[in-house]
């Protein structure tokens, strides 16, 4: 029996764990081939890639992403190859399994939930009787009728064979991200999240854990991405992986989810001491931070504790973060996600994700939906429209706060400029996004390219048309963060540039002869790392002509970076440099009456 199983990946990037998982387990006795694509692969393209495997079983992983295009696929299959089985599973597919069957002909099968056994033991009965009421954990059809067996056992975790040993999977490894798992189930009961539904946490084994980890590194993994719901729930296991990890971790770089509040101040300490810089990023639900919201969606959260850990964290300077917030929540309006908007970004994290409530299938949220006037996508992702206090239209202007959030802090091409704008200019952080978002739209630019210089231009003219005062400063900052920006020194600029050849010449003679006149660097080094005494300066004038910048700004930049005051009675010579084999510009400053001008 030839069995393939398929997927489609948002990108070519991800790895699924799903269909590993299930060629583990199948093992001997059913080899099962994998077959991974990404939604953006042209769909004949992958229906005749599977046509051509000639499959007799072929099996969907199915998400909220793919499962659109996935019954289109397995619908032309059927037509071409009438005879294969075509079975479904995967967290959007178990729930409303009836609904799935009665809309989809092609589909024979669906397995529900944890599906390794109840996929092995339905591939027994193809092979055997046929008699698919013995097998728990999948729907079925049955002539014109369609039966949903009863729930399967949970597995004991031991029982499943490694997934991330597969001898194929080893040469792409480095340019994958691999998604491991060391445990099943949350301990918390969020009801706008499928992992309330099942309850407790199982383990593996730690010492097949670390031996999978180990094997991972030594074959050139780069990206690994923990998908346990709450990796720190138990203080002890925490910290043994953590140093696990520490000591073995070879390059490669660890995500995790963690849940803030309980994070022990013993597991930060460790982590402060001990993590080496850039190894480990944390991704951190803080979704709201308004209690009643949080009461109304069984969400536990001390918000308190919270800003501890990832203030802590922070302070380190050894660990990325990523915080998450969802706008929708039952309760929550458009003031109330503006204050839970500026909770977090108050925190200043790595990256802050701004995301819209999905009602998906099987959460309880989706089944009060009505409760709360609930108005949302009838098809994946289900994202809601509105509900009793947050009507489209506030949907609608949050969605741009999303966009500008997105360009303008979570890539990190304007940190400084951001900065300022969200500490001196604009009352608070969600006003800044909210009302740029918002001229953005008017201006049409949502569904035009961006290159880098329409970023830094199109913030120039938003700032110019809301008349903003002191513009000099933001415009300098935006060229400080322009040259901070490039690896290489930039072949073309975004303002109108006045330096003549002579005066650009004579500020680098000044800067290749008077290097202690300059502070710097004043990029902040990345976790913390400290520049070297004089590094990056001093360069010969022939160097600093080929791999320097210059520009003079209205302001004193020094004095600004060191205390957050603006003094415009003093102006700046502003130095990039560019080494040759060096990752990031530096930038240096000196005041330019120091040049006697």
């Amino acid at each position: 029996m030839n069995v393939v199983l398929a997927t489609l990946n948002a990108k070519y990037i991800h790895t699924n764990l799903a269909l590993r998982l299930l060629k583990a387990y199948c093992g001997d006795e059913f080899p099962a081939e994998i077959a991974e694509y990404t939604i953006k692969d042209p769909t004949m393209n992958i229906v005749t890639d599977l046509f051509e495997r000639k499959p007799n079983v072929l099996g969907f992983s199915c998400y909220i992403w793919n499962i659109e295009e996935t019954l289109k696929i397995a619908a032309l299959l059927k037509k071409v190859l009438p005879d294969v089985l075509i079975v479904l599973g995967g967290p959007e597919v178990s729930y409303d399994t009836d609904d799935w069957l009665k809309r989809s002909p092609a589909v024979d099968f669906i397995v529900m939930g944890e599906g390794e056994e109840p996929f092995r033991s339905l591939l027994r009965q193809i092979a055997g009787e046929k008699r698919y009421g013995r097998v728990d954990g999948i729907a079925y059809r049955d002539g014109e009728r369609i039966r949903l067996n009863a729930p399967a056992a949970k597995l004991e975790l031991a029982v499943i064979p490694s997934p991330y040993r597969f001898p194929e999977d080893a040469p792409e490894l480095g340019n994958r991200i691999v998604y491991f798992e060391t445990s099943r189930g949350c301990p918390f009961n969020c009801q706008f999240c499928l992992s309330s539904i099942e309850t407790g946490v199982r383990y593996f084994d730690i010492e097949r854990t670390k031996a999978d980890i180990l094997y991972l590194v030594e074959h050139g993994a780069r990206t690994i991405k923990f998908v346990d719901r709450t990796f720190n729930i138990k203080r002890d296991y925490a910290l043994d992986m953590f140093d696990f990890l520490i000591r073995n971790h070879g390059g490669c770089v660890f995500q995790f989810e963690i849940t803030a509040d309980i994070m022990r101040p013993e597991v930060l300490a460790f982590l402060a001491e001990h993590a080496p810089p850039g190894i480990f990023r944390f991704e951190i639900g803080v979704q709201s931070t308004n209690d009643e919201t949080n009461a109304l969606v069984q969400r536990k959260q001390n918000f308190a504790k919270l800003c501890r850990t990832v203030n802590a964290v922070k302070d380190s300077g050894k660990i990325d973060q990523h915080l998450d917030l969802i706008a929708g929540l039952p309760g929550e309006d458009y003031a109330s996600f503006k204050k839970t908007f500026n909770d977090a970004f108050a925190l200043r994290p790595e990256e802050l994700q701004l995301g819209f409530l999905k009602m998906l299938r099987g959460t309880g949220l989706r089944r009060d939906a009505a409760r709360y006037g609930y108005v949302y996508m009838d098809h994946p992702p289900y994202e809601i429209l509105g509900n009793d206090v947050m009507p489209f239209s506030d949907i609608v202007r949050i969605k741009r706060t999303e966009e500008s959030l997105e360009k303008y802090w979570n890539d990190h091409r304007l940190d400084h400029t951001v900065a300022y704008l969200i500490e001196q200019v604009f009352p608070t952080p969600f006003d800044f996004f909210q009302e740029f978002g918002d001229y953005a739209a008017e201006q049409g630019w949502g569904t035009t390219g961006h290159q880098l210089e329409d970023l830094f231009g199109r913030l120039s003219r938003f700032l110019t048309a809301r008349g903003t005062e002191r513009p000099e400063v933001a415009e300098g900052l935006m060229k400080l963060d322009y040259f901070l920006g490039h690896k290489y020194k930039p072949r073309k600029i975004w303002w109108d540039y006045r330096l003549d050849k002579e005066r650009l010449g004579a500020y680098l003679r000044f800067a290749a002869e008077s290097p202690e006149s300059f502070e710097g660097p004043i990029l902040a080094r990345k976790n913390g790392e400290q520049a070297e005494e004089g590094e990056g300066r001093g360069l010969p004038l022939r160097e600093l002509q080929k791999h320097a910048m210059a520009e003079v700004l209205p302001f004193d930049l020094g004095l600004y970076l060191r205390e957050k005051r603006i003094d415009s009675s003093r102006e700046t010579l502003l130095i990039a440099v560019y080494p040759p084999g060096r990752e990031r510009a530096e930038c240096y400053a000196a005041p330019l009456g120091k040049l006697g001008q």
